[in-house]
């Protein structure tokens, strides 16, 4: 059973099995210490993770947001709310370059 961690500060923490995330679509997982990220796989398996708080309302969405990717080929995820584009690998705001949210290591173990 293949597991999808999240590298933090203590070490990794384990998420969820990874066939239990849907390509295209995004989970929130509570970490450790209060907050909250936004989990996410792609068509070919590879996963993502980033703050699940959209800095431009406060409000904690992100994992509900719609997948994309960009004319490059950069994976992002856009805002429920106000549709900024936030780069799945960097964590930069593709619409606001003032804006970012953190992004995690992740991994898929065995």
């Amino acid at each position: 059973m293949s597991m999808v961690q999240l590298k933090l500060d203590e070490g990794w923490f384990e998420i969820c099995e990874a066939a239990r995330l849907t390509p295209g679509r995004g989970v929130a997982a509570l970490l450790p210490d209060g907050r909250q990220a936004a989990v996410f796989a792609d068509r070919r398996g590879r996963t993502y993770a980033i703050d699940n708080r959209d800095p431009f309302t406060g409000a904690y969405v992100l994992s509900r947001g719609l997948v994309g990717s960009t004319p490059e080929g950069r994976p992002y995820v856009a805002s429920p709310l106000l549709k900024h584009r936030f780069d799945l690998e960097t964590g930069a705001c593709l619409d606001d370059e003032a804006q970012a949210v953190q992004t995690y290591l992740t991994d898929r173990s065995n």
